[in-house]
């Protein structure tokens, strides 16, 4: 054997070159669209006579919510305005335990709310997304009551003084929302149910039904609710709502719901406890009660996300029409594209 027969075949034994197949060659099947005119602008008209319709009937379903909104916290405290005296009065009040926080508030029913009638509470400006603050719990101490040492990702809520752990630990359980709504109607008090206002998945899955709260809220600073220590976790849907924390500063959680109809401009009164610290950092309290409808509460966005973008769609199908009516051009032979050209001519 020569010298150049055993150096091809070295080079042969070395190459990583794949054997040929219509898979590594990329010759398969595939399916390849030429956008020809016709073919873009039944795809644009489609989209259009689909989303418009869509569009509209979602801002109609938005339409019919009925909601009443009332921000609280600036007609809860005694202090108004927004100098640094005021602030000043507002911080103390609010810290101190000795004051009375009841505060009254009257609304009226603007239109006819059928129930269920959910019950919200809004804040504004409250960053439950921050790093830290997400970072701050033990999802595996909140399941087991044999992990209810395991706070090491807690802090800096994971221990007491003398080092006994907190259970439920972490800056999300510590700032639970405590503020409380009566509602009542001529007098008559209004239910609020308030069970099964948590997802089910977090009653199963996270909180354990033998993990009780101990050594919760024990210490200053006080940063929010209580917790009753005779009730397990997985039953204090309360908590449960505010630890699904949310992904934007300006959030609703879900507080109760109402099983009776309101009728309109009923006059109706709400005894509200108002408890949380939202004055430390310029946040926004607000009661809200709203029905709900096939697309939920009330969202105009969707309903205008649609019909903008069925708007564009015939926008452009029109325009394209007249495009190709008043300056058509004539379109290129597809046999000439290079998937059509036959391998062995090329």
């Amino acid at each position: 054997m020569s010298s150049g027969d055993e150096a091809s075949q070295t080079l042969s034994k070395k190459s990583k070159k794949p054997q040929y197949s219509r898979f590594t060659q990329q010759e398969l099947p595939a399916c390849k669209p030429i956008l020809t005119p016709g073919l873009v602008i039944t795809t644009l008209i489609s989209i259009g006579i689909i989303f418009v319709p869509i569009g509209l009937g979602s801002l109609s379903a938005s339409e019919h919510v009925v909601e009443i909104v009332d921000r609280y916290d600036d007609a809860c405290v005694p202090s108004k305005g927004d100098d640094e005296a005021a602030k000043r009065e507002r911080l103390s009040f609010i810290q101190n335990a000795k004051t009375n926080k009841t505060c009254i508030r009257n609304l009226v029913v603007p239109k006819k709310m059928k129930h269920p009638i959910y019950v919200y509470y809004q804040l504004d400006n409250f960053y439950q997304n921050h790093r830290r603050y997400v970072k701050s719990r033990s999802d595996r101490q909140y399941r087991s009551p044999g992990s209810e040492g395991e706070t090491k990702t807690c802090d800096p809520e994971s221990e007491v003084d003398d080092h006994r752990p907190i259970v439920p630990c972490g800056l999300i359980a510590w700032s639970l929302f405590n503020d409380t709504y009566g509602i009542s109607t001529k007098d008559n008090p209004i239910p609020i149910n308030k069970k099964d206002i948590a997802w089910q998945s977090d009653k199963n899955s996270k909180f354990g039904s033998n993990v009780y709260p101990k050594n919760f809220q024990k210490q200053d600073p006080v940063g929010g609710g209580k917790l009753n220590e005779s009730v397990p976790l997985s039953e204090q849907e309360d908590l449960l709502v505010w630890m699904r924390t949310a992904a934007l500063p300006n959030f609703r959680k879900l507080y109760g719901r109402i099983e009776t109809d309101l009728e309109a401009n009923e006059k109706i009164t709400v005894v509200i406890q108002n408890n949380y610290n939202t004055y430390s950092f310029d946040s926004k309290k607000q009661l809200v009660l709203s029905t709900t409808t096939w697309i939920g509460g009330k969202n105009d966005f969707l309903g205008k996300a649609y019909i903008s973008v069925g708007g564009i769609c015939l926008f452009l199908a029109i325009a394209f029409i007249l495009t190709y009516v008043i300056k058509p051009r004539p379109l290129g032979d597809p046999a000439y594209l290079s998937w059509n050209q036959n391998s062995a001519a090329r």
